[in-house]
């Protein structure tokens, strides 16, 4: 199954907008470059399927929602987001190994009524990945699961 990078978005801050970018390099160090919580050592890169976060806004009849409103790093589309620790997948030449869920908080009930609730279930607040390879990726990078690259 290969799926496809849709939108690419940083903050270079708490509680600042998020800015969106065409391509953007990742690092093993900082993450996402530019984005504050490359600092984090789990929590390099947050990635959001485009279906889930579709799925969540009907939820909630808020079909006018950007998905910068969850504050993820990556949109990605045509790929179910691997839901277990350890699972590695590429965007580009970048690897990624999936961390652990993006729990939803508050901020998602500040955004919308119900967001929060709505993001819960089945990882669809998207995944958290340490970055295994960095690399230079842009918006329409093919993404797909990286068999036998578990731990």
């Amino acid at each position: 199954m290969t799926g496809q990078l849709c939108g690419i978005a940083r903050k270079a801050a708490p509680r600042v907008p998020m800015e969106t970018l065409d391509m953007a390099s990742v690092s093993i160090e900082l993450g996402l470059e530019g984005d504050y919580r490359g600092k984090l050592k789990k929590r390099k890169i947050t990635v959001l399927a485009q279906e889930d976060w579709h799925a969540a806004c009907a939820d909630i009849n808020r079909a006018d929602l950007d998905w910068t409103v969850r504050r993820a790093n990556l949109l990605v589309s045509g790929f179910a987001l691997p839901r277990e620790t350890g699972t590695r997948f590429a965007i580009g030449d970048l690897i990624l190994e999936v961390s652990g869920e993006t729990d939803p908080c508050h901020r998602m009930e500040e955004a919308a009524t119900g967001l929060e609730n709505a993001l819960r279930p089945n990882w669809r607040g998207g995944v958290t990945c340490r970055v295994i390879e960095g690399a230079e990726i842009a918006v329409g990078a093919p993404v797909q699961l990286r068999l036998g690259a578990q731990h």
